[in-house]
């Protein structure tokens, strides 16, 4: 009559792996931190492109007032002073982790 649904964490996915909302994620921590440094470099550079979009938008429907134009030129100037933050961050992880240290976990970062 009635059911009782268990709580399976790793159904549909293989032994080593936890079924998430993103999906089957690896269970290893360095997998795991892996893949949600991928995902939130992803979010956020679809981020800075959504703002750069926006900002041009705004740029050409400002119709030459200067306060609109400058709040424009400033939303672009962010997005694109975030996406560099976001692509030095992977270099320097890149640098420290893999060539100084020897890592071998920080060689999948891209």
């Amino acid at each position: 009559m009635f059911k009782v649904f268990a709580f399976n964490p790793s159904a549909g996915c293989a032994a080593d792996q936890v079924n998430t909302a993103f999906g089957c994620i690896s269970g290893d921590p360095v997998s795991f931190f892996t893949t949600v440094f991928r995902v939130a470099v992803g979010v956020g550079g679809g981020i800075a492109f959504f703002l750069v979009i926006l900002g041009i938008f705004e740029l050409i429907i400002s119709g030459a007032e200067p306060e609109k134009l400058n709040d424009a030129k400033e939303r672009i100037v962010s997005a694109l002073s975030g996406l560099l933050v976001i692509i030095f961050a992977i270099v320097f992880l890149r640098i420290i982790g893999v060539d100084i240290l020897g890592l071998p976990e920080f060689k999948n970062i891209n």
